[in-house]
């Protein structure tokens, strides 16, 4: 069964529309599926609108958290709540599309236990407008300070759409510290860590700039401390060594 999470912060301009693709693309295709949509602390109507949905969409179910914890904290909550052998956690504004797993597919068969999205590898294909200029900018210098400091060779560790092993995310999950969008380097530093094979796939990217998921400028320089903290847990062994 494949576990769809996907975290949601004022979301009620995209989290219909992505629902209704992610569950017609999985039922269509006769997957065994489910859908856990996790809701951090939302001031609109995304709650109220993914309830509204749950008689349309039998593999649809809600977590909903009404203080606002960060992006990490849900897709935690999700992960460890999903019941899949493999569980895959997607953006709610559905900037790579449900279908991406299709070329993930050939990658898990061949036993990675974590397959990412990329937009920094060739053959990968971002929409017009996707990406600001200073986005860009800090993406690439923020891309060589995430390598050198947590996950060599990953060149892309922020796009949402990551999918796990069922093994793999019962013992990265528990383990992070990290609340907030700094939470995907841990996630992977964890995985490498702990042993598990990472796998980076170049794939389709369209972002709404307008996406309350999206972070500010001035959130950037909270996400280079939170890397320099993760790799001060790795160094003084906050993170246990071993699987549980």
């Amino acid at each position: 069964m494949l576990s769809v999470i996907i975290p949601a912060y004022n979301d009620e301009r995209h989290i219909k529309e992505t629902i209704k693709a992610v569950y017609g693309y999985l039922f269509s295709h006769g997957l065994d599926h489910e859908i856990i949509v996790v809701t951090d602390g939302s001031k609109d109507r995304t709650p109220e609108i993914v309830e509204s949905l749950t008689a349309e969409v039998p593999t649809l179910f809600l977590i909903k958290h009404e203080k606002n914890r960060g992006k990490g904290f849900v897709v935690k909550t999700g992960m460890l709540k999903a019941k899949g052998d493999l569980r895959l956690f997607m953006d709610a504004d559905n900037a790579t599309t449900i279908d991406t797993i299709e070329i993930m597919k050939p990658y898990l068969s061949q036993n990675y236990d974590v397959v990412i999205a990329s937009i920094a590898l060739k053959g990968a294909d971002i929409a017009s407008g996707s990406e600001p200029i200073w986005r860009q900018l800090f993406g690439k210098l923020g891309n060589l300070y995430i390598q050198i400091l947590a996950v060599p060779g990953i060149q892309d560790t922020q796009r949402g759409f990551k999918v796990f092993s069922a093994r793999a995310a019962d013992n990265i999950f528990p383990k992070l510290k990290i609340d907030r969008f700094a939470f995907d380097v841990e996630v992977l530093a964890l995985a490498r860590k702990l042993g598990y094979t990472i796998k980076e796939v170049p794939i389709k990217w369209k972002n709404d700039p307008k996406s309350a998921s999206r972070p500010r400028l001035k959130a950037y320089f909270g996400f280079l401390f939170e890397v320099l903290k993760i790799r001060w847990n790795l160094w003084t062994g906050v993170y246990a060594d071993r699987e549980v």
